[in-house]
């Protein structure tokens, strides 16, 4: 049996700290894990930014309302669950995953967990466990599970690098270049023919 393991920012949906940062015009919060490796790193910048500016969780999640998956990822999420198990791993947190993964419906999501004040602060963050995406592999590789991967941050090159087969989906240019031995595609269509060509069985298009 094989899992498909997809990164769920910037490869299903927008990224949501970059949507916050345009509602607010507070342009330090456009940082992700395509510009910051040490994921720590950025979420001390982004903690201290919300305080600085007296945002909270509720301004996240109304921004958070009113987004929607990127064009495509329904129709790719439905086509991919027809074929392997699938499970996203993301470093975003429960507390804002909920509207989008609606939309998506509902594949399995590991991730992380935020500390939120009664007053509505972010005050702290929980990692599920250190480097959690590569963990996850090894953990369905223990149970002889075969893991085609997809993701398109520094985040995620150590998952992909963990899997049977990494894919790079929608990458930056950067990312792209510093590591060259995954596929690196940019659009639905052609992830879907990575996944086929990467499977042990015969898929269907």
């Amino acid at each position: 049996m094989e899992i498909a393991c997809l990164d769920l920012e910037g490869v299903l949906i927008p990224e949501i700290w970059i949507n916050f940062a345009e509602k607010t015009g507070i342009d330090a919060l456009r940082a992700t894990t395509r510009d910051i490796p040490d994921y720590d790193q950025l979420m001390q910048q982004r903690l201290r930014l919300l305080d600085e500016h007296q945002l909270g969780f509720h301004e996240i999640q109304e921004v958070i309302s009113t987004m929607a998956p990127l064009d495509g990822a329904v129709d790719f999420i439905d086509w991919l669950k027809e074929r392997f198990q699938v499970v996203i791993l993301s470093d975003t947190f429960y507390e804002f995953s909920q509207p989008l993964m609606r939309q998506l419906g509902f594949p399995t999501l590991l991730c992380h967990r935020l500390e939120i004040a009664a007053d509505g602060r972010v005050v702290d963050y929980k990692i599920r466990q250190k480097d959690p995406k590569r963990q996850s592999v090894k953990a369905f590789h223990a149970l002889n599970y075969r893991v085609i991967a997809a993701g398109d941050s520094y985040n995620d090159t150590t998952m992909l690098g963990e899997a049977d087969q990494g894919i790079l989906f929608m990458a930056p240019e950067n990312v792209v270049r510093e590591f060259p031995q995954f596929p690196a595609v940019f659009s639905y269509e052609d992830l879907k023919q990575e996944f086929i060509k990467a499977s042990n069985r015969p898929l269907a298009p």
